[in-house]
């Protein structure tokens, strides 16, 4: 049986659609919300006036799903990604490929070291300078304006919306 026989091909098409990251985002996301729905099973949850302790948990494994399946549709639908316009150089090494996950969580740890001495605003400020070094594609308006609407949503949801005791600015 050669390699272009009409019995290998299917098998071989699923495992090259299985390498399309979109594929692989919409089931992962589908997992990990089918694994909530799972966990909340035994909790009550209640009206939309009275919620109980399983009603948002539900909610946001249905959105969560919900999201999962509109994009493994798009991962199917989508066509297969052209092949790599150059060759693997060092900074594509296993270093290089960590530094972004790195610098996401040094940025996550410095934000909240920084809130309640640097107030939010300026904390997020922080947290978006520091992830942004994670790529080279971002502009520093970029990532100032990023951090910029950030904090305004931050500060209408958290201190404004629910009366969080979040300091805003610092207290020098």
């Amino acid at each position: 049986m050669s390699a272009d026989s009409p019995h290998s091909s299917p098998s071989r098409s699923a495992v090259r659609m299985l390498r399309r990251k979109n594929v692989l985002a919409g089931l992962m996301f589908i997992v990990i919300a089918a694994i909530g729905l799972w966990t909340s099973r035994n909790y009550p949850i209640g009206t939309a006036l009275r919620m109980g302790t399983g009603y948002v948990p539900r909610l946001l494994c249905w959105l969560l799903m919900g999201l999962g399946a509109i994009v493994l549709i798009q991962g199917v639908l989508e066509a297969d990604p052209p092949a790599p316009a150059r060759e693997q150089m060092p900074e594509d090494g296993v270093i290089a490929q960590l530094r972004p996950v790195a610098l996401v969580t040094l940025s996550l740890i410095a934000f909240g070291l920084a809130l309640e001495t640097l107030g939010l605003v300026l904390s997020i400020f922080v947290l978006a300078v520091i992830a942004s070094l994670a790529t080279r594609e971002l502009k520093l308006w970029e990532t100032l304006a990023a951090a910029a609407g950030l904090s305004l949503l931050t500060w209408a949801i958290f201190v404004l919306g629910l009366s969080l005791p979040i300091p805003v600015w610092p207290e020098w």
